[in-house]
């Protein structure tokens, strides 16, 4: 699979077809799998991997079959396809790429189409009740936007995937709202200026009713999900369920849910402490928007000193980045083991003229040992800056 067939999260937009004639083969191909469970479609630059595990683990704790497809995965990939927080079987996994392989080959999908596809047919053949789908890139042109969800939710939009989705919030949040349909509730989690009236004549011209999430929620579920930046993903949550009322959900569902996300769907990488003395933490946070808020959060925790392992994919605008770092931190570079990661020495330069000291090492895994070797146990040591820094020392 990851050898022969081209992969977003490894090669960039190389890798990135931006139609969806693939999927609806595929799918024409499966007899249609994408129609035969009820779905929850979710966009947005920020937010929405956390949003669609909190949807599952409130589903979940409804008692539904839930499905849950996101990406991209941290240690295994058959963490982008669970039922009830359970990975897709191995067997299931090596079953249809034999099944489809000449396939996929012939018609040259891509990693992400072929990974949908798969999905979709797993979730059919198991008779889920409903699936949460987490969109892969963008929104309109992603191979998840060809299903009729019953909610559609859109988190954030910030500046992300510019090669892709365009260099504004404007033309990003064009994108985004691909995946709102004639008909369905849309809901978004948070009201940003430059965006809602683009939301609103979407929805408007869709006939779609709208909520912003932020202007009608009122939070009072606390969650398992560490991080406060979460509270901002629980209102669109909330919002979601509000819409879902064939599914009755209850208080009793979304307080137990959320409280239990992590143990019903298996979330990784989001504020996640995976260490004590010294206190070490994981976050994938890989944009401005989204670093901020980590951040901020950061400079509330009670250190003697912060180390911070990072690590960057290569179109990463790291002028809108690296000024959000503090300088009073101890930096250790490293590059992602990917084909898109960004050159230790190129981070290491651009950082040090900002005035963010560090070493540059060979790999991730050397530089948070080096982390390691230097913490105080009442220091703080942070790995992030990209998914795939996060993924190399899950």
């Amino acid at each position: 699979m990851f050898a022969q067939l081209p992969m977003y999260q490894k090669r960039g937009k190389t890798a990135y077809t931006g139609k969806l004639d693939n999927i609806k083969a595929l799918c024409t191909r499966l007899g249609h799998p994408e129609g035969k469970f009820k779905s929850i479609h979710i966009a947005g630059t920020n937010g929405k991997g956390s949003s669609s595990h909190m949807l599952a683990a409130i589903l979940q704790e409804a008692g539904y079959k839930t499905g849950l497809y996101t990406s991209p995965h941290l240690k295994d990939f058959r963490e982008r396809i669970r039922i009830d927080g359970k990975k897709v079987a191995e067997a299931f996994v090596v079953d249809f790429i034999r099944e489809h392989r000449e396939f996929f080959e012939q018609n040259g999908l891509s990693f992400f189409e072929m990974c949908v596809g798969m999905a979709f047919a797993y979730f059919a053949q198991e008779e889920v009740e409903v699936a949460v789908i987490e969109v892969g890139l963008g929104g309109r042109l992603d191979s998840t936007n060809v299903i009729r969800p019953e909610v559609s939710l859109i988190t954030n939009i910030g500046m992300d995937h510019m090669e892709l989705l365009g260099n504004t919030l404007e033309k990003i949040a064009v994108e985004k709202a691909g995946i709102i349909k004639a008909g369905v509730p849309v809901v978004i989690s948070e009201t940003q200026q430059r965006t809602a009236p683009i939301f609103r004549r979407i929805a408007r011209n869709l006939k779609s009713t709208i909520v912003f999430a932020d202007q009608e929620i009122e939070n009072h579920y606390p969650t398992s999900l560490l991080g406060e930046y979460q509270q901002r993903n629980i209102k669109g949550v909330m919002a979601v369920c509000r819409e879902l009322n064939r599914f009755a959900l209850t208080d009793d569902h979304l307080q137990n849910g959320l409280l239990r996300v992590v143990e019903h769907t298996g979330l990784l990488g989001r504020w996640q402490t995976v260490g004590n003395s010294p206190k070490t933490i994981f976050d994938t946070a890989h944009n401005a928007e989204g670093l901020a808020l980590v951040l901020k959060q950061l400079m509330k925790e009670k250190d003697d000193e912060l180390h911070m392992v990072l690590g960057f994919v290569k179109e990463k605008d790291l002028d809108s980045l690296l000024p959000l770092f503090p300088k009073e931190a101890r930096y250790y570079w490293a590059k992602p083991d990917i084909p898109r990661g960004l050159e230790v020495e190129i981070l290491r330069k651009s950082a040090s003229g900002l005035g963010l000291e560090g070493k540059g090492y060979p790999s991730v895994q050397e530089a948070l040992q080096a982390a390691r070797d230097r913490a105080k146990d009442t220091d703080l040591i942070f790995v992030g800056g990209s998914t795939f820094t996060v993924a190399e020392v899950m």
